[in-house]
Parts: C-alpha cells; sequence; structure tokens
C-alpha cells in the first residue's frame, strides 16, 4: 500500500514508520508527509528519510497536495485535526488514539488531556486504538486494539510513556492486517 503521513509535531510515530518499513515488519510505502504546522520537526524528519514533505494549513490545502500523489491509505500520525479527505480516501483514513475508544474519546481528547483524565479516573488498564477515521472523532471502524497495565503509582506522563510505546506496535500490526484484509474489510 502507498501511504500518506499527516502529522502535526514531532513526527515521533514517523519515526517508527522508518523503522520498522526498513526492518521490512511494516507493509507498504510512505509517498508523501504533510504537516498542518509549519517548521515542525515531523517535516525535517520526513525530508531526512528521502520522503516529499510539504506544509499545508488546512484540509483544501492537504488535498490539493494528495491530488498529486497516488496513496491508498491516509495515516494520522499525531494529525490534532479533523481531517476531511477527498471523496476517493473517504474509507482509506487511518487514526490512532491514545486510549480504548469508547473511552476517554471524542472531540477535545487527545495527548496529555486523554492521559490526564484516564489517570484522573483512577483506571487499571489503558492502551490505544487505530481505527479508520471518518467525519466524527475517534468514530470509525476499529482495526487494532492494545492493552497495558496501569500501577496506582503511574503519573499521566507514565501512562503516555506506556501508551506510546503500544502504539508503536499496534499502528504497524493495523496496517499490515489492511495490507492483508483490504480497507473494504473493515468498513461492514
Amino acid at each position: 500500500m502507498k501511504m500518506a503521513v499527516l502529522l502535526s509535531g514531532t513526527g515521533r510515530t514517523l519515526d517508527n514508520f522508518y523503522e520498522r518499513i526498513q526492518a521490512g515488519s511494516m507493509q507498504g510505502s510512505i509517498e508523501v508527509v504533510i504537516s498542518n504546522v509549519e517548521g515542525v520537526l515531523g517535516l525535517e524528519k520526513a525530508k531526512k528519510y528521502g520522503y516529499q514533505a510539504f506544509y499545508a494549513p488546512d484540509n483544501d490545502a492537504i488535498n490539493r497536495i494528495l491530488a498529486d500523489y497516488d496513496v491508498d491509505l491516509v495515516l494520522l500520525a499525531g494529525y490534532l485535526k479533523l481531517y476531511t479527505p477527498p471523496e476517493n480516501l473517504k474509507k482509506c483514513v487511518l487514526n490512532i488514539h491514545p486510549a480504548l475508544i469508547p473511552s476517554f474519546c471524542g472531540d477535545g481528547f487527545y495527548g496529555m488531556r486523554v492521559h490526564r483524565a484516564a489517570h484522573a479516573k483512577g483506571v487499571k488498564v489503558s492502551g490505544c486504538t487505530v481505527h479508520f477515521a471518518n467525519e466524527i472523532y475517534d468514530d470509525g471502524p476499529i482495526v487494532v486494539q492494545k492493552c497495558v497495565s496501569l500501577a496506582d503509582t503511574d503519573t499521566p506522563d507514565d501512562i503516555a510513556h506506556k501508551v506510546f510505546d503500544a502504539e508503536c506496535e499496534a499502528f504497524p500490526d493495523a496496517i499490515n492486517k489492511i495490507h492483508e484484509k483490504g480497507i473494504d474489510y473493515f468498513w461492514k
């Protein structure tokens, strides 16, 4: 599968994709990386890895760039806005959420906000969910979920580290599953 990566920050998930593709443990190729935030580290990393990298401030600008690339899947890798794809990619946008959906999800739940909410609730497990994205935050079909056990002494930062480690496994696993089963399999 040919993939585009949308990001808003440091590109930690892009690092993981690059390493996994190089190691042969993740299917597909990254054709283009786009950030809605100008000058972020993720764009620098993309260029270092040899990917085409662009800044695009909104959906229209992103979609104009994507029109120039033959992509099968759009990966939201720390992309912090609601993305509306062109019609031909409507079912092809994959997101990772730092909690086990349906917990701690929806509009306003991202990054450390999720981990602080999980900590405040005192949950004993957290994790991540890789799911197809649609026009509603964290609502599309789930592809993979990974759990992590939490200790009573875990801080929100500890939870974030545990969940990110799970994300590094879950996102490539989901991509490999989609490569094997096809996108339509998950939109039943």
